[in-house]
């Protein structure tokens, strides 16, 4: 029989993180993102790390930029941490995909799974090297603040889809 305690206590023992470049500004974005991550909190211990944005002044210079965000972002990952970026070149998957991923991760051991979300720029080459999986939420692009409102939406309904609790559809 299925033992949804089992289950609780041992994604708890992985932690996620999300990297966010730059901070979000609206406060309905802000109460979405806490309401999940507090309705996460009987499944995996959910954090956010906000990257600040480089303030580009010259665009000439915004590779530069771009680069000095990706080395704040993997300043903050650990060397074992399991790292999914957000990008529109990652692979697109279901709800129900994403759900078996973060299972998989879980039963693999894993300490710490991190998501990171760039900047206006994007995420600098180096970020996206360390990537040990690229996933794509859409061809279109998001703003960063929106973006994580969904991720964090979308970790939620994997997390309901994992312990075989209901989710609307």
């Amino acid at each position: 029989m299925f033992n949804k305690l089992n289950l609780f206590c041992y994604n708890f023992s992985m932690n996620i993180k999300i990297i966010a470049v730059g901070k979000i500004k609206e406060d309905y974005v802000k109460s979405a993102v806490n309401e999940y991550i507090k309705r996460l909190s009987p499944y995996y211990r959910l954090t956010v790390t906000e990257i600040p944005a480089e303030q580009i002044n010259d665009e000439s210079l915004a590779e530069k930029y771009k680069e000095t965000e990706g080395d704040k972002i993997l300043s903050a990952i650990k060397p074992d941490s399991y790292v999914i970026t957000l990008e529109i070149l990652g692979k697109m998957l279901s709800s129900t995909e994403l759900a078996q991923k973060l299972k998989d991760i879980t039963n693999s051991g894993v300490g710490e799974l991190v998501f990171i979300i760039g900047g206006a720029n994007g995420l600098h080459k180096k970020v996206s090297d360390r990537a040990d999986f690229k996933l794509s939420f859409s061809k279109l692009t998001f703003t960063h603040q929106l973006m994580r409102m969904i991720l964090a939406e979308q970790i939620y309904r994997a997390s309901k889809i994992n312990a075989h609790e209901p989710y609307h559809r």
